[in-house]
């Protein structure tokens, strides 16, 4: 065992190849060890090591066996396969030569069966254009027969369905075919149209109809004579059949269009039956308004307008009454009213994109026709219901020469305005200075004229019909409102050495109204809309940042942010010359005020009643006569923002000015304190219930200095301490915080208070 031992030290493994010595040395370790009794198991570890090598050599056998079996088969196996493969190669070749020898024998065949499927095809043509022609004879007949028995109505269905078959065969390449198709349908159309209209139009007659007087003196129209059942019944029945027109009406009349440069909305021709209504008044626009008639007057666009918007007027409750029942039973899905209107507004349009080339460069005449057009507009939308995806006069406008000349004369217009309306002696002066419940505001003439000019400006654009155009228009807004700016500013300069002047503050209420109404308008739809629409513009052309885009997308801005930002900032340089302006007369007047003798004054005790110090008093009456003064001239806003800052500049002062460059005894701290509380602090209470909150450095100041010796005392120990020793103070001591919070002083710093209290004159003597 000793050997064995020694063998094991010196047996290392071999990492690289099958170590045997290694294994061996290993299982002898295990099986025996150090026992040398365990040897007498060798004779068992020996049988057993015995049977595993038998295992082991028979496993080795049967897959030294069955290996050469598996190669055998899969070899089996590929040959079995390749011989397949090679019958079905034989095979395909077999079929391939026979396909080509049929290929071969059958071309001839196939040739000759060709021709013949290429005739059967043509004769099939040919037979189904003869039954497309024979379909059309068929109807033709039918309309004839149905006309020769005065069977109008199934004449009219008839040529509907030949009008259909028209329409169907409109992708077909047979074009005598469509030719005979559509010259079928215009001859029967023609023949049946000029019956129908013609007995439409003797009814209409009948009616006295176009009605050119208003409703109640029309003479039969809605009026019930004895013959007026019959005439209804006939207007009914005519107006069904040329109904069925339309659709070959619509194949063969192609409606008139104005040029693509007016960029109309597409809208589907007038009804058959209205065109035939329209005729006389159509006739009547054309003969008054066109040519050398004395009514066709380029200065006068109202008389064909207004004579068009009458027309609407006096036809409506007719077509109401009358008309729209045969349409809803017709099953037509048409306003009887609305479309009327729009064939009436179509004249407008034509005459309008006639005469503006005329007096497009004469500025009178060009804004005499803009206004009457948009005065037309407001009627046809607001009293007869006229809607906003039909053409209308906007699109005329709209059109690039006349909406740039619309804009120029806009701009002229209203910077001429803005000159008069600030030239004016009543240019300053609030139209409604006399009544207090109206002039909160305390706006001057000049500021609320010019709001009203803006408000009409987008009463006037605000039906343009796209985005783009009303984007323009907003840009128009805002150079007016810059411009406006300018010249507020401006007079403002001019008045700089009066800043407490009545224009002067009529320039600030001014200023301060324009902001407030560009702010109000922000929240408006309109201008979200256009918010919108500038925010789509911005995005495609990438001509502002990501976050102006974001600020604008989340509407935490507006299309006036601009504006009202450099308004602001006027109305505050403007409100600081104010309170700069008071401020400095305040401060001259406290002269004295500053040098009081606070150390030798007797105290409250020595005194019968306390009153105010008689050097205070030119500063008071200074603070009060500029408070009412500007109370009067200023709105309620500015005058809130203007004496808080007033407040708070005069609290600055005289704590830093009067109470910290002086020292106090008692009477002069009560003195002081009676001054501020009793005679300040009141000027202001009529704008706040708590003024005393506006004059925190006085009113704590106050507080320090008229603290009874000792609590004064034993807050200048806590004081001392918490300066001493900050971060630990004693468990049982009060912070310097605490201390200062319970006195009621929260503005003043520490070290501010304790310097107050040395400003105390008298201390008792304790000793220290």
């Amino acid at each position: 065992m000793a050997a064995v031992n020694v063998t094991k030290k010196e047996v290392t493994r071999d990492l690289d190849h099958c170590d045997i010595p290694y294994y061996v040395s290993e299982f002898v370790e295990r099986e025996v060890g150090n026992d040398y009794d365990s040897l007498r198991k060798l004779g068992s570890l020996i049988d057993k090591l015995s049977e595993n090598k038998k295992q082991l050599e028979e496993q080795v056998l049967t897959v030294s066996s069955e290996v050469p079996k598996r190669i055998q088969k899969a070899l089996k196996n590929a040959e079995d396969s390749k011989k397949s493969l090679n019958r079905l190669l034989e095979e395909e070749a077999l079929l391939s030569d026979s396909i080509d020898s049929h290929l071969l024998k059958a071309e001839p065949w196939m040739e000759e069966l060709g021709v013949l499927i290429s005739q059967v095809e043509e004769i099939e043509r040919h037979l189904s254009y003869l039954k497309w022609i024979s379909r059309i004879e068929e109807l033709s007949d039918n309309i004839q027969q149905y006309l020769m028995t005065n069977n109008v109505p199934e004449a009219a269905s008839t040529l509907a369905f030949m009008a259909e078959l028209d329409i169907k065969l409109q992708e077909s390449s047979c074009s005598h075919l469509l030719a005979f198709v559509r010259s079928t349908v215009k001859f029967w159309h023609k023949i049946l149209k000029d019956k129908l209209s013609s007995d439409f139009e003797e009814v209409l007659t009948q009616l006295r109809w176009p009605f050119v007087g208003p409703p109640q003196s029309q003479a039969f129209g809605l009026a019930a004579p004895a013959s007026a059942p019959d005439v209804y019944n006939n207007l009914e029945t005519l107006f069904c059949q040329l109904l069925k027109l339309q659709t070959s009406d619509e194949l063969l009349t192609k409606p008139k269009q104005l040029p693509e440069k007016y960029s109309l909305p597409p809208s589907p021709p007038i009804i058959l039956p209205i065109q035939i209504m329209l005729n006389p008044l159509q006739k009547r626009f054309k003969y008054h308004f066109t040519g050398n008639k004395p009514t066709n007057v380029l200065s006068k666009p109202e008389w064909y307008l207004t004579q068009v918007l009458m027309w609407i007027g006096n036809h409506s409750k007719f077509l109401d009454d009358k008309i729209q029942p045969i349409l809803d039973k017709a099953g037509s899905s048409v306003n009887a009213g609305l479309e009327f209107s729009r064939a009436l507004v179509m004249l407008i349009l034509e005459k309008l994109a006639a005469d503006i080339p005329f007096l497009l460069y004469d500025d009178a005449l060009f804004c005499h026709l803009v206004d009457e057009v948009l005065q037309f507009e407001r009627e046809l939308y607001s009293v007869h219901g006229y809607l906003s995806t039909f053409p209308s006069c906007m699109h005329i406008l709209s059109e690039e020469s006349c909406f740039q000349r619309w804009l120029t004369v806009e701009k002229k217009f209203a910077l001429q305005k803005m000159d008069s309306m600030l030239s004016s002696e009543a240019a300053w002066i609030s139209q409604y200075k006399d009544i207090t419940d109206v002039d909160e505001m305390k706006v001057p003439d000049c500021a609320e004229t010019f709001m009203t000019l803006l408000l009409v400006i987008t009463d006037r654009y605000k039906n343009l019909p796209t985005a783009s155009r009303k984007l323009q228009f907003l840009g128009l807004q805002k150079e007016l409102v810059d411009d406006f700016r300018i010249r507020l500013t401006q007079v403002m300069k001019e008045e700089s050495r009066a800043s407490l002047g009545f224009r002067y503050c009529a320039i600030l209420n001014a200023v301060n109204y324009i902001a407030t109404v560009l702010a109000d308008w922000a929240d408006n739809v309109f201008f979200l809309q256009l918010q919108q629409a500038e925010l789509e513009v911005c995005a495609e052309s990438s001509t502002v940042s990501q976050l102006q885009l974001g600020q604008l997308a989340s509407m935490e801005s507006s299309v006036f942010d601009e504006m009202i930002n450099l308004l602001e900032r006027l109305k505050q340089d403007m409100l600081s010359r104010q309170v700069h302006h008071v401020f400095k007369e305040v401060t001259d007047a406290a002269k004295l005020y500053k040098k009081e003798r606070w150390l030798s004054l007797p105290s409250q005790a020595e005194q019968a009643v306390m009153s105010l110090s008689s050097t205070a008093c030119p500063m008071l009456l200074t603070l009060r006569d500029r408070l009412l003064q500007l109370e009067q001239q200023l709105c309620h806003s500015l005058f809130k923002v203007f004496w808080q800052m007033l407040a708070e500049k005069v609290d600055t002062f005289i704590y830093q000015e009067i109470i910290m460059a002086n020292h106090f005894n008692e009477g002069g701290a009560a003195q002081l304190q009676f001054d501020m509380s009793r005679n300040l602090f009141p000027l202001f209470s009529h704008y706040c219930k708590r003024p005393e909150n506006y004059f925190k450095h006085i009113k704590e100041a106050c507080i320090i200095l008229n603290l009874n010796v000792g609590s004064a005392l034993l807050l200048k120990d806590v004081l001392q301490s918490a300066s001493e020793n900050d971060a630990s103070l004693k468990p049982n001591q009060p912070s310097a915080t605490a201390a200062l919070n319970e006195l009621g002083v929260y503005k003043l710093a520490q070290r501010d208070v304790e310097i107050l209290l040395n400003l105390r004159a008298i201390w008792p003597n304790t000793g220290k």
